[in-house]
């Protein structure tokens, strides 16, 4: 049993009628899971994992989730293999796709997985890129769904950089249909014409950006933000560290939230600098059934893209 190739490179390469189903689907497994129950759609199918990037959460989540599925999953560092040594994608993409049905890939530059996916006879997934991070942004929603119901018309509150995360976040602000505010220092804001992958009107639709974090929280039903310093800026560290001064999500923007707002994070974090202590271990957090999510939500986009849907 097959379904039609298709690759999960940004979180606009499904609609919102995939991701009920996605939501779903990582809830039944996620039931499974909890109650001990088999479940092995993908016996015999190997999943090939391509770190360039460090890892923690993205290699634990998917190789237990591949072999929780009765799957075999391969790591490969890109150090360690001719990738590393200089050989084309494109060639490493043909030959990949000949040996695995699955490849995830966890890279810098959003060009290069697309080149990738653009020679695979296999879906290709993004681990995350400096562009993007659709996976985690899955297990975002679905952790939303689980504690408040549907996304649908709320508001999510971004702190912080514009980067990776918050980009994905503006995608599915559009796909999902709710409302995005955002609130950054000055040289670190929201890039409408970003290179290569310019925000969309109907994307901006969504979006509103505020000076001060406390009014771009003010009445958001989710609360979140990332490390200053992402992987790959590190010789920014203490230009952003003084730049940043200011938007550490507290409980002052927690209490300017809804009443039932929650917090999340993609981790890792650093306490004290972009998220309070009292925050991100306090009664509004849920970072670590966010955290957990990696492994169902990906569950999910695997079966469904090596098998279409089941009900």
């Amino acid at each position: 049993m097959s379904s039609p190739l298709r690759h999960y490179l940004q979180f606009t390469d499904l609609g919102r009628d995939d991701y009920d189903y996605l939501f779903r689907r990582a809830a039944l497994i996620k039931a499974k899971f909890k109650g001990y129950e088999l479940h092995q759609p993908l016996v015999d199918r190997t999943l090939a994992m391509i770190f360039e990037k460090h890892s923690t959460r993205t290699r634990l989540s998917f190789e237990a989730g591949m072999h929780q599925l009765g799957g075999a999953a391969i790591y490969i560092n890109t150090r360690d293999s001719q990738l590393g040594r200089g050989e084309p994608i494109e060639d490493a993409a043909q030959v990949f796709s000949r040996m695995v049905d699955l490849v995830m890939i966890r890279t810098y530059g959003q060009e290069v997985i697309e080149r990738f996916a653009a020679n695979s006879r296999v879906p290709v997934i993004n681990g995350l890129t400096n562009e993007f991070h659709p996976c985690q942004i899955l297990a975002d929603v679905f952790t939303y769904i689980e504690h408040r119901g549907s996304i649908r018309g709320r508001t999510v509150a971004w702190i912080g950089d514009a980067n990776n995360m918050f980009y994905t976040w503006l995608q599915a602000a559009e796909v999902l249909d709710f409302n995005l505010h955002f609130s950054g220092p000055k040289g670190y804001g929201v890039q409408l014409d970003r290179p290569g992958y310019p925000v969309t009107p109907a994307q901006a639709a969504h979006l509103r950006e505020f000076d001060d974090p406390v009014d771009a929280c003010s009445g958001a039903h989710l609360v979140t933000t990332d490390v200053w310093t992402s992987m790959g800026f590190e010789d920014e560290k203490l230009a952003r560290e003084q730049a940043f001064r200011g938007y550490m999500v507290d409980a002052g923007m927690m209490r300017a939230a809804a009443a039932d707002a929650v917090f999340m994070h993609c981790l890792p974090a650093h306490r004290g600098e972009e998220v309070a202590a009292e925050v991100i271990d306090g009664p509004q957090s849920v970072v670590w059934d966010e955290a957990e999510n990696r492994l169902h939500g990906q569950k999910a986009l695997m079966e469904f893209l090596l098998l279409g849907r089941l009900d």
